[in-house]
């Protein structure tokens, strides 16, 4: 094993990579029941952070490569993205909504309970998908090639496992949204991923986001989240479709933007801060 680690270092890491991210969530199939998913749902992501942990071990590195070392910084980072998330979300409904013509109408009844608790059941599959796809193979990959060509491989492979299934392939139209879609979340959280340089913040982007889509305003009154549409507008042609598609995800794209430029934001604000500071001295 040693001596094909040498000669081959990084199909090897790859080749390993792919085995214990397989030999985790395999594991977790074995060991994971319906009891135990009801009270914790984490076992998954707990696997996978330690086949995360041994594989930047191993690049004589830990998991604050990705940020989930434990510190108050990049703990902020994950309620911020949550709020972020569901935000960017209404945003990107609202936008759509005024396209179509779309009503949100508030919901009168809302079961707090369950919305609260979705939050803890949706983090795990969460937190599995940016460990696969924005966790260790996404930063060697970066390492080895750039991060435009680990962009492209890594949102292909994420709109794949989402498109690749037996009832969306039956349905053109959700087959043409994830394929815009997807690629478009992947570029908000490895975005996020590497201008805060944690982990946590696309974690708790893909959370708000995903809540949002059932809990902050859903398509029909079920009680179970703020809002919900009314008068839901249905496509009987492609452009008006795409074009709804393309405006929804404007939103993220605008959103992406502004996180690549924070840098560039927070010297704009230290700048403007000093010269009140001096010109009121």
């Amino acid at each position: 094993m040693k001596k094909l680690f040498t000669a081959y270092p990084l199909l090897s890491r790859y080749t390993f990579a792919i085995i214990l991210f397989g030999g985790a969530l395999m594991l977790n199939g074995i060991i994971d029941s319906p009891f135990l998913k009801q009270y914790f749902p984490y076992l998954s992501t707990f696997f996978l952070l330690i086949a995360t942990s041994i594989l930047f071990k191993i690049d004589k590195k830990s998991l604050g490569a990705i940020g989930l070392n434990v510190s108050l910084r990049n703990t902020a980072f994950l309620p911020l993205g949550l709020c972020i998330g569901a935000v960017a979300f209404f945003g990107a409904k609202y936008a759509r909504a005024l396209y179509t013509g779309e009503s949100f109408v508030i919901t009168e009844s809302i079961n707090y309970s369950t919305m609260l608790y979705a939050l803890y059941t949706i983090s795990p599959t969460v937190a599995v998908e940016e460990l696969l796809f924005r966790g260790y193979l996404y930063k060697k990959t970066i390492e080895v090639s750039n991060t435009i060509q680990a962009n492209i491989i890594f949102s292909i492979l994420f709109m794949l496992i989402h498109v690749l299934d037996v009832n969306i392939l039956k349905n053109k139209g959700m087959v043409v949204l994830l394929i815009i879609t997807i690629p478009v979340g992947h570029m908000l959280f490895a975005t996020a991923l590497l201008k805060s340089k944690t982990l946590l913040f696309p974690i708790g982007l893909h959370l708000g986001n995903n809540w949002a889509t059932r809990y902050l305003i859903a398509a029909t009154d079920t009680g179970n989240s703020f809002f919900y549409v009314t008068n839901t507008k249905t496509f009987d042609s492609w452009v008006p479709f795409i074009s709804s598609i393309l405006i929804f995800n404007g939103i993220f794209l605008l959103l992406t933007l502004l996180i690549w430029r924070w840098n560039d934001f927070q010297l704009t604000a230290v700048r403007i801060m000093k010269r009140d500071f001096y010109n009121n001295k």
